[in-house]
């Protein structure tokens, strides 16, 4: 029998970044940009109130993917709630490739299982639910988990590992003004790609795990990607551009998520001039991943 808590419940989702350069739809890192999110049960209804990034913009009812992510959380459980009352704080940026549907989707899938007095479901069952709703694992799991994660996907859905980041990685993203779609940088991608260019990211995404663990001085030849980056340059070129100029001043820069945001894993100097258009963030690694607050 499932029971729900009177109490407000408050959770904290990271930004994410994933691919990674080689990593395609299976490396992902945690960053220090956080969306905060609340929600309550009512006696009927369901409310969304955005505030920040989309605000506005978002649907305030059922179809926000908050309140998604959530009725599907309680549908796995065996039971929805009467109604709900959900507010949002969104500091992750809107379609810009840094997770932001991927932080809606665990804030809800984590949001619910706060809202159910001793929820049976683990984070195995939540990182299912998540990446199911979310179509692959790469964003959801570094969401959910924190620090550097490779996910995958077997016949009983998907599974992620977790492992801790070396210091030295120092994430710095660039945020452009104008935003992509995903489902658009993906129909930029071949069906087929050579065997070399397959060959050659396998063995850099290996080095990358080791990069971002053991050794960042390697993460400049460890982020070199044939399988993405170069089939959506085109759709792009200022986020092409600027990821090749960081990685001509030796910086290890990849194209965050399906873009537009580019992402540098080394250091980046103070001086350092992206050009008009673009908003610098320095970060950190979240190393917990989304947390219910107290």
């Amino acid at each position: 029998m499932v029971i729900f808590v009177e109490e407000t419940v408050r959770v904290r989702v990271p930004a994410t970044s994933a691919n990674l350069g080689p990593g395609f739809d299976a490396l992902g890192l945690a960053l220090t940009h956080h969306d905060t999110l609340s929600a309550r049960v009512t006696a009927g209804g369901y409310v969304v109130q955005v505030g920040g990034e989309g605000a506005g913009e978002l649907p305030g009812d059922e179809q926000h993917l908050v309140a998604r992510a959530m009725l599907a959380t309680f549908d796995a459980l065996g039971a929805r709630p009467p109604g709900l009352h959900v507010e949002c704080v969104n500091r992750i940026p809107q379609a810009r490739g840094m997770g932001s549907s991927s932080a809606a989707i665990v804030g809800g899938v984590q949001l619910a299982r706060a809202l159910v007095r001793d929820c049976p479901l683990d984070d195995a069952g939540a990182l299912r639910i998540a990446a199911e709703l979310e179509g692959h694992p790469d964003n959801v799991a570094p969401c959910l988990l924190g620090g550097f994660t490779i996910a995958w996907t077997e016949p009983s859905g998907a599974r992620a590992v977790r492992l801790d980041v070396a210091a030295g990685v120092e994430p710095t993203v660039f945020v452009p003004a104008e935003r992509g779609l995903t489902s658009v940088a993906r129909a930029a991608l071949p069906v087929t790609v050579p065997h070399g260019d397959a060959a050659a990211n396998a063995g850099r995404a290996a080095l990358l795990v080791h990069a971002l663990t053991a050794d960042p001085a390697l993460l400049l030849p460890a982020t070199e990607d044939r399988l993405h980056q170069p089939y959506r340059a085109a759709g792009m070129p200022a986020t092409a551009a600027l990821v090749e100029v960081l990685r001509r001043a030796g910086i290890a820069a990849v194209v965050s998520g399906a873009g537009p945001t580019v992402l540098a894993l080394s250091p980046v100097p103070a001086d350092f001039d992206p050009g008009t258009g673009w908003r610098r963030l320095t970060l950190g690694i979240d190393s917990t991943g989304a947390c219910v607050e107290g």
